[in-house]
């Protein structure tokens, strides 16, 4: 039994992201729609120094709105990293897993290729080593997939998985479940599975009273162990 997700690439996504990566065999990094800014493409959120939250992003070239996502360009000539790196030095003081965490922000993020897509495949990748996790990813504008035309939002999904031939179950987040129709999958005998994930408290060194739910999966590093991480992963239910 084959079970694939297919994701927009998400820029160091939250724990749920991750959580889809390790329960699935396959995952494609879904890039030919179009870009929607101040999404979770070029950005996510980690910790403020005090309390709150404050975002990490990475600066894009100019383009379009009708700009589709695997044309998106990284602008480079912004030290971007750095800015990044300096965000994050808070969390010294504080982390017991800061050193370990920032050699993987760094390895994902000093030498980036030009595109966010490939970029984000980078980023995931990265993760997923030190997690200690499989993840069998593809991005879509580089499969040279023919699949049959798309009529709605839900066919996407699907006829990738008809195109692809032998995937008995997708997985995707509760989000989209409001307008995926059951019976088209069922026909094609596949098997669709919403996945939501559980964000149990961890301690951010802040107290309960203050925890920040759903934040970058580099919050989560900071302050859990691969080991812990992966304990948190297996922990979702199936709707």
């Amino acid at each position: 039994m084959t079970k694939i997700g297919i994701m927009q690439p998400y820029f160091f996504p939250y724990l749920g992201y991750f959580s889809l990566i390790k329960h699935t065999d396959e995952f494609i990094l879904f890039d030919p729609v179009q870009f929607i800014r101040h999404g979770w493409i070029e950005r996510n959120r980690i910790l403020k120094p005090g309390a709150g939250w404050q975002y990490i992003s990475v600066p894009l070239q100019k383009h379009s709105l009708s700009t589709i996502i695997q044309d998106i360009k990284i602008n480079n000539s912004e030290n971007w990293q750095q800015k990044l790196y300096a965000q994050l030095e808070h969390y010294k003081k504080k982390s017991p897993f800061y050193k370990q965490t920032m050699e993987v922000v760094i390895e994902a993020t000093s030498f980036p290729p030009e595109s966010i897509t490939e970029l984000n495949q980078k980023v995931l990748t990265t993760v997923c080593k030190y997690l200690g996790i499989q993840f069998n990813c593809r991005i879509f504008s580089q499969m040279n997939l023919e699949i049959e035309p798309v009529h709605a939002a839900d066919e996407w999904a699907l006829n990738i998985c008809k195109a692809l031939g032998n995937i008995n179950e997708y997985w995707n987040p509760p989000g989209g479940m409001e307008f995926f129709d059951r019976s088209k999958y069922e026909k094609a005998g596949i098997k669709l599975v919403f996945q939501k994930p559980t964000l149990d408290f961890y301690s951010q060194r802040r107290g309960p009273e203050n925890f920040e739910a759903g934040l970058s999966i580099i919050d989560v590093m900071m302050f859990n162990s691969p080991e812990q991480i992966r304990e948190m992963l297996d922990k979702y239910e199936l709707l």
